[in-house]
């Protein structure tokens, strides 16, 4: 396995939702943000309102995240497609404010 080259900062909100997950998709989620330490661009890039974001696909859900200049991925949320996005921005529109 390749070394991680970012830091990872998770909030506690969304560690207690990934806590409550299905073992199964806990394991994927782990899996994955692995190797977004190892390579944090293989997340795609976020367009309009979510610029500046990425989102990390894992099946039917999706890791939205922060690359910050410090070597450090900023977790924002992890949901299902269907409504992440839409989560996303309500999360960045309150913290702007």
């Amino acid at each position: 396995m390749e070394l991680p080259i970012h830091k990872l900062k998770v909030p506690d909100d969304v560690a207690a939702l990934v806590r409550t997950m299905h073992a199964e998709l806990k394991r994927k989620i782990k899996l994955c943000l692995q190797m977004m330490l190892s390579n944090p661009h293989r997340g795609k890039a976020l367009r309009d309102e979510l610029e500046g974001l990425r989102s990390f696909c894992i099946s039917r859900f999706r890791i939205v995240y922060r690359m910050s200049p410090r070597k450090q991925i900023d977790i924002i949320a992890i949901g299902p497609r269907e409504r992440i996005y839409e989560e996303t921005f309500r999360l960045i529109s309150k913290k702007k404010k």
